[in-house]
């Protein structure tokens, strides 16, 4: 009966308008920053380099460049302060997991659009 009743609160806490997007994606990430008793929205832009868990505990991993210095950033999927998530493309990668991406910059870190 505790699992059921476990099941129906994550059910109800799952998000429904997330879009399709896996590693390799680029995508533009609103998140919702609350500074003092103002809130405001910081876009975060970048590639998607894992997405790892199930379920409520779902999280995924954006990387981009910013002033030559990579930088990363992992987001639960169904946090209260993601505002939204929109796919910019989708890359054609045959890993799940992208970390060789941190060793490179430049073109080499480029990743083919899937058309």
């Amino acid at each position: 009966m505790n699992l059921n009743l476990v099941n129906e609160i994550t059910k109800s806490q799952l998000k429904t308008d997330i879009p399709s997007f896996r590693s390799g994606s680029t995508v533009r990430v609103h998140v919702r920053i609350k500074e003092g008793d103002k809130s405001r929205i910081q876009v975060f832009e970048g590639v998607v380099i894992e997405r790892v868990g199930g379920g409520i505990a779902e999280t995924f991993t954006v990387r981009k460049m910013s002033n030559g210095i990579g930088v990363e950033r992992k987001f639960p999927l169904h946090s209260p302060i993601i505002d939204k998530i929109e796919v910019v493309r989708h890359g054609k990668v045959r890993r799940n997991k992208l970390h060789y991406l941190r060793g490179r910059s430049g073109k080499s870190a480029r990743l083919k659009e899937i058309r």
